[in-house]
């Protein structure tokens, strides 16, 4: 990790345009934040032009930065609201048209069973509706509040709590579902 005077030179740097530095911010945070914007999207590929375009953004409005909290909340918070723009937009509303990805298989120990591991997990919150998706993923990983989340979205915070309610009984329905599946 860098040390704060590290930081803030790599971030003037930045401001400057310097490619090279440009380029060290990026790979210090890219990985991570690919993480969150595949959690919004439908496939690897949907995710990294949202990393992309939110990192576009970063650039850009580097100098909006208050340093009022760390800056990979910061950039964490582009991204996510770059993920709801691209939502909104209906690009994450397409399907991605290659292979789908691969999943690992289930485990058949019988602890496996009992638990379910990140990777099925995400793949039941795929399955969902994208709008319960979102706000699940807003509410439940990111910590949006309803009230945040209504403004973000542009909805009532009552159909926020509403939509969270659903994918919260669609996913356990789906998890029953699994478990029925691998109990066969």
């Amino acid at each position: 990790m860098l040390a704060s005077p590290d930081l803030d030179a790599l971030l003037a740097r930045c401001q400057r345009r310097e490619p090279a530095a440009q380029r060290a911010l990026y790979a210090r945070y890219a990985a991570r934040m690919l993480g969150v914007a595949r959690r919004y999207a439908t496939c690897l590929a949907e995710a990294e032009d949202i990393l992309q375009d939110a990192f576009v953004k970063v650039f850009t409005h580097l100098r909006d930065f208050r340093a009022e909290g760390s800056l990979e909340g910061w950039i964490r918070r582009v991204v996510v609201t770059t993920a709801i723009n691209h939502w909104q937009s209906g690009k994450l509303r397409r399907r991605c048209q290659a292979e789908p990805e691969q999943l690992p298989e289930p485990a058949v120990a019988a602890a496996a069973l009992d638990r379910l591991n990140v990777a099925e997990v995400l793949a039941l919150i795929e399955q969902l509706p994208d709008g319960c998706k979102m706000i699940l993923l807003l509410y439940a990983v990111d910590g949006y509040s309803h009230s945040e989340i209504s403004e973000l979205l542009g909805i009532q915070e009552s159909t926020s709590k509403a939509q969270l309610s659903k994918a919260r009984k669609q996913l356990q329905t789906l998890y029953q579902q699994q478990n029925t599946f691998l109990r066969l």
